[in-house]
């Protein structure tokens, strides 16, 4: 087993500052993102830490919740909540007769269930809810010590080869397709098969692998269900749970003050390319730049990498993409402090200027709305302008430009 050595992730300042402002933190997210880690890591010596993937700590929890609760101490991380969601209303009794106390709970959960919603509703204005996706290219490039990523390139074929989780980043001997086989099967039988009353999980784990080889292509419902041979309500439910577990993102169209002249279906995204190559068997550098899938991949690598720094400088930016009616496409679409600032991601070194026709196009098209000068972002390493409408960005500019 790998020697620990923890690598301190983005999102810690605001989770610290959350605790001391607001009676209860809310940490949701993937499997395995390093929620439990980090949590122990800040808070160890100041709270008490019950997991309630213990069966013997949910017995004890669900057979007498007011005296279980009473018995934690005066600060206490919940971890895997949903497994024991009885006791929220209990928690929120005590939230209540204490509403000057600051950061008595600390709850975490692997999933965004209902009922972590509906805790934000019952509890709005005395909780904060945070989500923590796996390591950011950054963070990675803190776990690997002896390997600096020397391009943006490098950035890509390492989430996509190796994946982004932290314990296949920190742990270099483990095999990532063994790991990533076993994520799987964990995932199916611990989340999906307990929490969701899915039946048939052959078939669920058919749609999953058939939307990797989609990821970064618009939704089509009715084409799903006839690849699959199940109804298109029951894709829709297996879609709404694969975005809720986090394992699926949908980016929505922006059609605010657009109307009828676009497409309105979300495109399709992973959280973690990794995961992505293992369901479809990419196990290589030349398959991966060169293959039929490369360029969905390197979108697909950029979105969850723009997620993760939205997420975890919590930032207020809304993510949208656009297609018309009329033949153009822009990849992402920010809206950030009220203006629109189109993005388009490109698999090359040398993008040229009639790349950003479609960037060009949209701020023709629609000359009502406050669209910037918009960004090719690349393998480039350098940031230079192309014309008034876009300039090409290095990913690093490009990330920084969104944590600023």
């Amino acid at each position: 087993m790998a020697k620990f050595f923890y690598i301190h992730r983005e999102i810690e300042k605001i989770i610290v500052k959350a605790v001391n402002q607001f009676p209860a933190v809310v940490l949701t997210g993937p499997r395995q993102s390093g929620k439990s880690t980090m949590l122990k890591q800040l808070f160890s010596d100041q709270y008490k830490y019950i997991s309630f993937d213990d069966p013997l700590n949910r017995e004890r929890a669900l057979s007498d919740p007011k005296f279980f609760l009473g018995s934690l101490g005066e600060k206490v991380i919940l971890d895997e909540i949903q497994y024991v969601p009885q006791l929220l209303s209990y928690v929120k009794i005590i939230i209540d007769e204490n509403r000057q106390k600051k950061g008595p709970f600390i709850f975490t959960g692997s999933q965004q269930f209902n009922m972590i919603r509906n805790l934000g509703d019952t509890l709005a204005g005395r909780v904060a809810i945070f989500e923590l996706l796996p390591f950011s290219i950054y963070e990675k490039s803190n776990a690997i010590k002896n390997k600096s990523f020397s391009s943006p390139e490098e950035y890509f074929v390492h989430s996509c080869l190796r994946g982004s989780f932290p314990e296949i980043v920190v742990d270099k001997k483990m095999d990532s397709r063994i790991w990533y086989g076993s994520y799987v099967q964990t995932y199916l039988e611990r989340d999906i098969r307990m929490f969701f009353n899915i039946g048939y999980l052959r078939d669920f784990q058919g749609c999953l692998q058939l939307l990797a080889s989609r990821t970064a292509q618009i939704l089509n419902l009715s084409s799903l269900s006839a690849e699959l041979g199940v109804a298109v309500n029951t894709v829709k439910k297996w879609i709404s749970i694969l975005e809720a577990t986090r394992i699926i993102y949908l980016l929505r169209p922006y059609y605010r003050n657009i109307g009828k002249r676009i497409t309105k279906s979300p495109k399709i995204y992973f959280l973690d390319c990794g995961l992505v190559s293992y369901l479809l068997s990419i196990n290589n550098r030349e398959f991966l730049l060169n293959g039929p899938v490369a360029g969905a991949l390197f979108e697909n690598f950029c979105i969850q990498e723009t997620i993760k720094v939205i997420m975890n400088y919590n930032k207020r930016a809304g993510l949208y993409y656009l297609r018309s009616h009329n033949g153009f496409e822009v990849d992402l679409i920010i809206e950030k402090d009220g203006k629109l600032y189109p993005v388009e991601f490109k698999l090359t070194k040398t993008p040229a200027v009639e790349m950003g026709s479609a960037i060009k196009r949209f701020r023709q098209s629609f000359t009502g709305l406050p669209v910037m000068s918009g960004k090719i972002v690349s393998f480039c390493e350098e940031s230079i302008p192309l014309s008034p409408d876009v300039s090409i960005a290095s990913f690093d500019d490009y990330l920084a430009w969104l944590q600023r």
